[in-house]
């Protein structure tokens, strides 16, 4: 046996030092786990154990000025799974195919790329998926979310826009305030089983989600839904390629609706073509044609250029400035300067722009805000086109002054026009009331913001009354209503179209308030390319306004409503136009004044005017149709005075114009 040791005693020493020395090294690195890293092995372990899983924030909601919601969140289902961890992926793409009705491809595409997680269906309805929810197939992840919707559908589409599937905003108000609208995740802590699955019932820590905050807009849904019927009605009785129009409070530069025609529903925005997503009411810019005149008749009133009862003669529709020809629509001799704004005459409003000049047009165009943004809270507006004076030809005075050479953008028009209605402030556009957070509390307001003074109140008081001869009896009588006070003014303009002006094609459009004594309302329409004959201003754009005043009249009753002080009391009391009856007003239009020239040739197939003086408005269209004779007219009441005098021979077909009590 000694013999034996000895033969391995070296052999059996190498083993035994072997063993002593793993053994050492063994508790040296237990030493070390236990005592000296003990805590971070611990913290490792407990970690693996846990997950922490994220809480979305429920995102803000957008409402009207009234409260009533203009996007709404609703519980939407995603599925998903990790490809790798799939054993059948087939028999999981046919389940899915045949629940959703897409392909088993589609799926089996998604299942063997060597992805750790993958989406295979996102955002569905639970009554789209409740049958799927109840019988679900092995190896899916269900997740429930909120998501977007608009109960609304295109109504206000282009203003709210939509969002992502993960709910950040992408167009419009929803990307504008995403900030405030989207909240902070909150996440908790969640112990998982040896497997990895989720355990209920512990108590590890969480932090709340805080949800986003509620936005509340200038925009009245009732007015916005009366704007987008009526635009799109008259989109069908013109034949127009699109439409705009929007509704301002002119007092406060509150918007009070906008609309862009074509349009998109905001629930299924990938289903249009992206032209339909624009807000053009902020994003094109047009010619505006005879709407813009009033920007000349505001400089001349402002530095006392023209008097009131002034005449000028409109060379009988044709006039030569700086080497081109300027028409008129009708052959007009004399007319006043308020004459000349009622029957829009381009060559009055020329010559009155003579005495103006080129400094004082260009400085007034930039007091009303052309040829800048508004700086409304909205992207991708249009800052409109106002060429610099020292870039000006000798013609551009003659075409600016008559709404050529200058292009608006539907917001700018409004914001002029609510500066002449509210006596001569330009008010910063407003589409956002007040932001308030999740606790309730504002965080953000919106309030009224002068930019800057026009002109004095008496300025705008005068245009305003020659604004309300332009509805009463000029070129705006479609967007007359009986018994209200309006104030507007139409447009027709010629298209630009790669370098010249279309014979074809044309944009008509009608800026205008009410009441006019009041103004609550400010409203520009303008209808792109309606058909020939429906093109002109007066005929195409104005009677979207009368439509859309009157439906707010019937369903507003904080609309204020006038009333005939004069009418005897026990007769029913009608609404009035209260303004015309303010007798400071009455030498505006003196009715001893002709608006035409007297004719100088007698035409064939003449007739001697009738006498309708003491007739009715009614009795003196039939007697002067009967002769062949078209009629305009101011005032109200009975006939006092008419133009040709009774007895004048005068080619049938001739306009006879006469003044009313």
């Amino acid at each position: 046996m000694t013999k034996n040791y000895l033969k391995y005693r070296s052999r059996v020493v190498v083993v035994v030092s072997a063993i002593v020395l793993a053994w050492f090294g063994l508790s040296m690195r237990l030493f070390q786990v236990q005592i000296l890293d003990g805590s971070k092995y611990r913290e490792q372990g407990f970690m693996q154990a846990q997950a922490q899983i994220p809480i979305p924030a429920v995102r803000g909601n957008i409402y009207d000025r009234n409260n009533k919601p203009l996007t709404r969140n609703i519980i939407k289902y995603s599925f998903a799974t990790y490809p790798t961890k799939i054993s059948d992926p087939k028999t999981l793409a046919n389940s899915m195919s045949n629940y959703f009705g897409r392909s088993p491809d589609y799926y089996n595409q998604k299942l063997t790329k060597n992805q750790n997680f993958t989406y295979l269906e996102r955002n569905i309805n639970r009554d789209d998926c409740q049958g799927f929810l109840e019988d679900l197939p092995a190896g899916l992840i269900v997740e429930r979310d909120s998501h977007r919707f608009y109960p609304n559908g295109n109504i206000s589409a282009q203003l709210i826009g939509y969002t992502d599937p993960d709910n950040h905003g992408l167009t419009g108000l929803e990307q504008e305030f995403d900030q405030y609208l989207t909240g902070t995740a909150g996440w908790v802590v969640r112990q998982l089983s040896g497997k990895g699955k989720v355990l209920p019932n512990n108590r590890f820590p969480k932090k709340r989600p805080l949800d986003g905050s509620n936005i509340q807009l200038t925009i009245d849904l009732d007015y916005q839904v009366v704007l987008h019927e009526e635009l799109r009605r008259r989109i069908d009785e013109t034949s127009a390629i699109s439409a705009m129009g929007i509704l301002m409070n002119p007092q406060t530069g509150a918007i009070l609706a906008m609309v862009s025609i074509p349009d998109f529903d905001a629930n299924y925005p990938a289903k249009f073509p992206m032209e339909t997503h624009k807000n053009r009411v902020l994003t094109d810019q047009f010619e505006p044609g005879s709407t813009f005149k009033f920007v000349a008749a505001a400089a001349a009133l402002k530095h006392d250029l023209v008097n009131l009862q002034e005449e000028f003669f409109c060379e009988n529709g044709q006039y030569t400035f700086a080497g081109q020809v300027v028409n008129d629509h009708e052959d007009y001799g004399l007319l006043t300067f308020p004459q000349i704004i009622e029957n829009s005459s381009n060559v009055g409003m020329i010559k009155i722009a003579e005495r103006i000049g080129p400094n004082r047009l260009y400085r007034t165009c930039r007091d009303f805000g052309f040829g800048m943004p508004t700086h409304i809270s909205f992207a991708g507006e249009s800052a409109g086109t106002l060429r610099r004076l020292e870039s000006w030809s000798g013609f551009s005075l003659a075409s600016v002054t008559i709404g050529q050479e200058v292009a608006v953008t539907t917001l700018q028009l409004a914001m002029a026009y609510s500066a002449i209605a509210n006596g001569g402030f330009l008010m910063k556009p407003r589409l956002v009331s007040q932001i308030v957070n999740n606790t309730g509390k504002p965080i953000y307001r919106e309030e009224p913001e002068v930019l800057r003074k026009i002109s004095e109140p008496s300025v705008m008081k005068d245009l305003t009354a020659m604004l309300i001869q332009v509805v009463e009896t000029g070129t705006g009588t479609s967007a007359r209503i009986p018994g209200w006070s309006i104030a507007g003014k139409t447009g027709t303009a010629e298209k630009f179209i790669d370098g010249e002006y279309s014979a074809s094609k044309y944009i008509s459009n009608f800026a205008g308030f009410f009441p006019a004594e009041n103004p609550q309302i400010v409203g520009v329409l303008v209808l792109n390319e309606p058909r020939y004959g429906l093109h002109w201003g007066g005929i195409g754009a104005a009677p979207i306004f009368r439509r859309v005043i009157k439906r707010i009249i019937n369903m507003d009753d904080s609309i204020q409503i006038l009333k005939d002080k004069y009418k005897d009391k026990e007769e029913p009391l009608l609404m009035v136009d209260a303004y015309r009856n303010e007798p400071e007003k009455a030498d505006l239009f003196p009715k001893s004044l002709s608006t035409r020239a007297v004719f100088t040739q007698i035409a064939q197939n003449e007739n001697a005017v009738p006498d309708v003086r003491g007739m009715s408005l009614l009795q003196a269209k039939i007697v002067l149709r009967q002769f062949g004779y078209q009629t305009k007219f101011s005032g109200s009441g009975q006939v006092q005075w008419q133009s040709p005098k009774p007895g004048t021979f005068l080619a049938a077909g001739s306009i006879c114009i006469i003044g009313l009590q």
